[in-house]
């Protein structure tokens, strides 16, 4: 009977609360007066989408486009962190689809896709700021691997998505289904085209996530472009800053901790894999690398590095264990008073693969030293 009662209450405080948004009388933002969601949705009464007029005087369309308005508005939090991110990211999507000479509507597409979130990724794989699957990526020039996913960075990604959306907008003829290619599929998409005799995406039948998808991004340029006028007053202290930074080319001879770029950037690990989520793991690849350090690091960085990389060379040297008869991972982090997980770290292993007699593995008693600066 108890908890009869309290979904009842829920169910009434919900009511109230779609209630009181309905209205108007209340914002969810203290002494912020948001227009109703009905007034929202009656704010534009003619849509464009990359200058290509949406039928609104269709009703179904009216339809599509009512329901994501007002499901994006709805969710107050997400759109604050949507203003909040853009002031970080977007002056790099808009300078590169300036350069494409592409439709600024276009940025709205990862707002749409990822929030803007580097690491989000999807069930069937795609990944990063513009949701791209791993062949497409690949094919359009981005580096994805177990060590590397440049989906994951905001300039390699902005770029191959660029020229994906410039290739389906020159097979298709339609901004609209340049991005529904761009969501569901090109092949898909045509598939769809040819059996229903229909070349309009705003009429044609396709999974419900493409046929949302548009007016999604529809939405989300409709309230960025104004956010003042759906009740959202952010002002420019309240948005997360662009990330100022300097680039640096690294050259690993071997396998490199990352820790060693922090240390020699004088920041953390975390800042570094935060400026470079491109960057899998804890180690760099052998190879050459560009990355991104805090304003101002790149002075003397290169020698920092050189002085550091040397010292972790001579200490690796110092630090080999031969595993004997009878090891197992276990008990050798018990032996040395280290975790498990540290050995697999610092050893690049996968967990699922035994260890044998005659194996060498790096151990640090105490953690690897690399008079990282404290902030």
């Amino acid at each position: 009977m108890r908890n009869k009662y309290y979904t009842c209450l829920l169910t009434s405080v919900l009511f109230a609360s779609v209630l009181i948004w309905s209205t108007g009388t209340v914002s969810a933002e203290p002494h912020i007066k948001a227009p109703s969601l009905l007034d929202a949705i009656r704010m534009h009464p003619s849509v464009t989408f990359c200058d290509e007029p949406v039928p609104m005087a269709d009703q179904q369309v009216k339809e599509r486009f009512e329901k994501e308005m007002m499901l994006s508005l709805w969710d107050r939090p997400q759109v604050i962190l949507w203003l909040k991110r853009s002031a970080r990211y977007m002056n790099v999507i808009e300078r590169v689809l300036t350069e494409d000479q592409l439709p600024a509507d276009l940025k709205y597409v990862a707002i749409a896709e990822s929030a803007l979130r580097p690491h989000v990724g999807s069930r069937k794989g795609a990944i990063g700021f513009w949701q791209l699957l791993p062949e497409t990526g690949r094919k359009y020039g981005l580096t994805i691997n177990d060590r590397i996913d440049d989906r994951r960075n905001i300039y390699a990604s902005t770029r191959a998505a660029a020229t994906y959306l410039k290739t389906l907008h020159a097979k298709f003829k339609s901004w609209a289904l340049a991005v529904a290619a761009y969501n569901m599929g090109e092949q898909g998409l045509m598939a769809e085209m040819m059996e229903q005799g229909v070349d309009n995406y705003y009429d044609l039948y396709l999974p419900l996530e493409t046929q949302r998808f548009v007016f999604r991004i529809i939405s989300a340029k409709l309230i960025l472009s104004d956010p003042a006028a759906f009740g959202f007053h952010l002002s420019p202290l309240e948005a997360y800053p662009p990330v100022t930074s300097d680039h640096v080319a690294v050259n690993c001879f071997r396998e490199t901790p990352i820790r060693l770029i922090a240390a020699a950037a004088e920041t953390k690990f975390k800042t570094i894999k935060d400026m470079n989520p491109q960057f899998r793991g804890h180690y760099l690849a052998v190879g050459s690398h560009t990355l991104l350090i805090p304003k101002g690091a790149g002075k003397e960085f290169a020698e920092r590095y050189e002085k550091l990389l040397t010292e972790y060379g001579k200490e690796r040297s110092d630090r080999i264990y031969i595993v004997s008869e009878g090891d197992n991972l276990s008990t050798i982090a018990a032996k040395f008073n280290v975790p498990l997980a540290a050995i697999i770290i610092w050893n690049r292993m996968d967990i699922s693969r035994p260890i044998h007699p005659g194996d060498r593995l790096v151990i640090y008693p105490g953690g690897p030293h690399t008079g990282v600066v404290e902030e």
